[in-house]
């Protein structure tokens, strides 16, 4: 009976092949299978002829029809179940799932693999949602799904983000006794691991002890993904704990975290596992590499790099993105041209690398070339890579090219492009066209995201459009983005609107770095340095970790108090931190240690830094500066320009503040050549201190010759002019300054009217004076201050009105200081009144005691009239309660 079933087995299957043999011969290479089949003497093996058909090349759709057709013929289909399994997996693999699903609908009794070919079919041709049909519809039929089944629908689910389908299916696989099951948990970890669940998906991990490597995986793979690198490395080494063995997946997952937390030690100890296990692969090597590159050991990366046998675009990626992050445009150009010639083909993701690498002015030509290869590969039309190039033109300063750019691309729906170009507009503080942009977006019924709602905040400085754009942002949802918020906070800050500021900073949901920063610096910034303090105090004790940004916005309070003591406080915790030779921070101490007058610590932490930029040499140049130190600040920007280093508008305008108190004209004349052959002469705040320098030596043409060349003269500017002719006995030009200045549309300020007022008291100009301190309150809103009614005292007692001068004290909003009441006292010496003297003398001496001056002027008073005895009482006063007269000194 055996022998009789197998000699009619193969009668049928020889049969059989003679048949195939002839439908091949119009298949277009059939030499393939021809001369295996269709002429030898071996009896037909249809598991071997669909087996090697499949892995051909010959598995397309139209020979895959000339087979379907050859079998209709031979009625196999109806009989045989793995013919038909078959047949219908080669429609999947070809792409024709409509022929697929017809000849499935055909199958008279499909079993699991018909089903399971179905929806892997659907699956590998991304028609997830078919795929999810197919499954709904074999469980109406009654068929029991087996893992494989599971594990499909479940990788569905996934690409269909539908994590309530994937639980109603994963328990369906636990009730039918899958719950052991590794290719079941694998799928459903990577569900909930995909759609933001990562708590679920460590749940699922959990439920059951597992020695399933593919369990592993997932949970390490989905916690890698949700950025809980930490939680990624400690199942690792659960996993190792437990003596299983890692494959190239698992060290690739583990490798990609440390990468991303930077932890170079513990990817060094998992390199040498893959070296021992001897299970390094193309994607293995890749993450090696990313983790050096973005560890800043780019010697070592390029070294792992050479080293690959095979190299991907991933790989190629992974190198020229750290040469990036290192700041190496150089390199990574050089990489992306050694790729080009290897003729790997590039993706989005290596052109915005290598389009970040041409950000720098200097390498215009790199990224004219550049942008011609995207044009030319038709990248031009990804919207990150047109990102990418807009803000690679305004980095360069080709601002109007990157307006082209964003002109030019075709999706302009992408709110990507959008947010690069509200960044451009930023960056170049093009405040106008970012305000014009958003309203655009507006008009076009786009919704600005938070990349593009920070940007435009970032640069207004108009209060009531900063309030609409928070308007939308709470209308929006977007107040609770952290970037949002921050910027909300700067926005008001900057408008000066403190109070609300502290308000927009108190709702951000989860506070960063930078929102701690900023508002530290903007209570520091107007004023408010005590509470600046105390909001540092109280970011150390939510648990942030300052960063060099916090740690500078800290000593910048510190600096405005000025509080030495807290400022050596955080000196220290940066220290602690490992930020102390840190360039920003470094800085900020120099500025700190300088305005509390410690010059020899500020010029420790100059000394010490490894590195010396612009900022460190300027702070410590203007520290000697402010401090009395001329010689030395005037030898350390000597020593700056033989070192050939960058010297901006700040340190320029520190060191003419510290050449007007040394009055050397001479040394002022040849910086003001320097300052020309730089360029820096039109800037405003190099022109004012030109200004102030030439105004203390008397020469007031040299002052308006350098108020000429100002592009833009600002407010601090027009008062260095109004000070300069007030100083130097010229009231009525002074105030016709003041006028020019007002029809150009710039309002004063309280100093501006110290200045106007010092005019009018230099020139005797006693009404415009009185009309000028009354102009304050009712034009401007300014309510006068002590040197404004100082002014006026110093005005009338020039005038020789000191009775007037008294009423006027007398009749003050504001209780008279010491100022006031000692301008009065001068004017006594003066005039010799020597009993308003007594009596303005007595004001000084109640409310300062110990100054020398009210002590000495009255002596001087009491001597110019011969009464000596009151000169002695009045030393003896002195003496009494230890004043003591400083000597006096003179650059003469």
């Amino acid at each position: 009976m055996k022998s009789l079933f197998n000699h009619k087995y193969h009668t049928k299957f020889a049969l059989l092949n003679l048949k195939f043999a002839s439908s091949l011969s119009i298949i277009d290479d059939p030499p393939i299978f021809l001369g295996k089949y269709g002429r030898g003497s071996s009896p037909f093996d249809p598991i071997q002829f669909f087996s090697e058909y499949a892995k051909s090349r010959l598995c397309t759709i139209t020979n895959t029809k000339v087979l379907h057709t050859h079998l209709l013929r031979t009625a196999v289909l109806q009989s045989n179940i793995f013919v038909a399994n078959s047949l219908l997996d080669w429609y999947c693999k070809s792409a024709a799932m409509v022929d697929a699903l017809k000849l499935f609908d055909l199958i008279p009794h499909p079993n699991i693999f018909s089903w399971n070919i179905m929806i892997s079919g659907y699956n590998q041709n991304a028609l997830f949602l078919n795929s999810w049909g197919i499954y709904c519809r074999m469980h109406s039929s009654g068929f029991e799904p087996s893992d494989i089944t599971y594990g499909s629908v479940l990788s569905a689910c996934t690409a269909l983000r539908a994590p309530m389908f994937g639980k109603q299916v994963y328990s369906l696989a636990m009730k039918n006794g899958f719950f052991s099951n590794g290719f079941v948990r694998a799928g459903m970890i990577d569900l909930f691991a995909k759609t933001c669940s990562f708590v679920d998906a460590l749940r699922v991990f959990h439920d059951v002890s597992c020695q399933n490597v593919v369990c592993w995986n997932a949970i390490i793979s989905g916690a890698v993904k949700n950025e809980e690198n930490w939680i990624a490395l400690d199942i690792f080494r659960q996993m190792c704990s437990r003596k299983l063995v890692p494959n190239s997946y698992t060290f690739s997952s583990v490798l990609t975290a440390c990468a991303a937390i930077e932890d170079i030690e513990t990817g060094k100890g998992v390199q040498a596992w893959v070296i021992k296990c001897n299970a390094e692969d193309v994607f293995v090597g890749t993450a090696l590499v990313d983790l050096y590159a973005k560890c800043r050991k780019m010697d070592e990366a390029v070294k792992k790099f050479s080293q690959m046998p095979i190299r991907n675009v991933v790989s190629w990626t992974a190198i020229i993105s750290g040469f990036v992050k290192k700041d190496d445009s150089i390199s990574a150009v050089k990489f992306f041209r050694d790729m080009r010639k290897t003729g790997e083909e590039v993706n989005n993701y290596t052109l915005t690398s290598v389009i970040a690498a041409c950000t720098q002015p200097t390498m215009i030509e790199e990224s004219t070339q550049i942008h011609c290869l995207i044009l030319k590969t038709g990248f031009y039309l990804d919207a990150a890579v047109g990102a990418a190039l807009i803000n690679m033109y305004s980095k360069v300063g080709a601002a109007d090219v990157s307006e082209r750019v964003f002109q030019e691309m075709e999706n302009l729906q992408n709110m990507g492009t959008w947010a690069a170009m509200a960044s451009s507009y930023a960056q170049n503080q093009a405040s106008g066209r970012a305000t014009e942009l958003f309203q655009k977006m507006l008009q076009e019924s786009l919704k600005p995201d938070e990349f593009c709602t920070s940007s435009v905040l970032s640069i207004i400085g108009c209060l009531d459009f900063g309030r609409q754009i928070h308007c939308y942002a709470l209308k929006s949802a977007l107040g609770f983005y952290c970037s949002v918020g921050c910027s909300l906070s700067t926005m008001y800050s900057k408008c000066g609107s403190l109070e609300e500021s502290y308000k927009v900073f108190l709702e951000i949901p989860a506070k960063d770095n930078v929102s701690w920063a900023s508002m530290i610096a903007g209570f520091a910034e107007h004023g408010f340095a005590d509470q600046a303090l105390e909001l540092f105090r109280d970011m150390l004790s939510d648990g942030v970790m300052p960063d060099n940004m916090t740690l500078n916005a800290g000593l910048t309070a510190c600096a405005v108090l000025p509080s030495l003591k807290t400022g050596k406080e955080i000196h220290g915790y940066a220290l602690r931190a490992g930020l102390g030779n840190d360039r920003v921070v470094g800085g900020a101490l120099i500025t700190m240690y300088s305005k509390c007058s410690a010059l020899k610590l500020a010029r420790s932490v100059f000394d010490v830094l490894p590195e010396k930029d612009q900022v460190a040499w300027s702070s410590l140049a203007s520290g000697y500066a402010q401090n009395g130190y001329i010689e030395e600040a005037v030898l350390l920007f000597h020593h700056m320009l033989m070192a050939d280093l960058a010297i901006d508008s700040f340190i320029v305008s520190s060191i003419l503040g510290s050449i007007a108190l040394l009055n050397k004209t001479s040394i002022g004349t040849q910086l003001h050549a320097h300052i020309i052959k730089m360029g820096l002469d039109s800037d405003v705040s190099v022109g004012s201190s030109l200004v102030t320098m030439f105004s203390k030596s008397g020469s007031i043409e040299d002052c308006c010759k350098v108020f000429d060349q100002i592009e833009e003269p600002d407010l601090i500017g027009w008062t260095a002019m109004i000070v300069s002719y007030a100083k130097n006995g010229r009231g009525a030009e002074a105030l016709r300054v003041y006028e020019i200045m007002k029809k150009e549309g710039i309002k004063p300020d309280s100093v501006t009217f110290v200045a106007v007022l010092s005019a009018c008291s230099h020139s005797g100009l006693v009404e415009e004076a009185h009309f000028h301190l009354h102009s304050m309150a009712k034009d401007y809103g300014i309510e006068p201050g002590y040197r404004h009614y100082a002014c006026m005292v110093d005005l009338l007692g020039r005038a020789g009105r000191l009775e007037e001068a008294e009423r006027f004290i007398n009749d003050m909003p504001i209780e008279p200081d010491s100022l006031v009441w000692g301008t009065l006292l001068a004017a006594c010496k003066v005039h010799g009144d020597i009993e308003l003297g007594k009596r303005a003398a007595a004001k000084v001496m109640e409310l300062e005691p110990y100054d020398a001056g009210a002590y000495i002027s009255m002596s001087n008073i009491c001597a110019d009239v011969g009464q000596w005895e009151e000169v002695l009482k009045i030393r003896s006063q002195m003496k009494g309660i230890g004043v003591m007269k400083e000597p006096g000194w003179s650059f003469l």
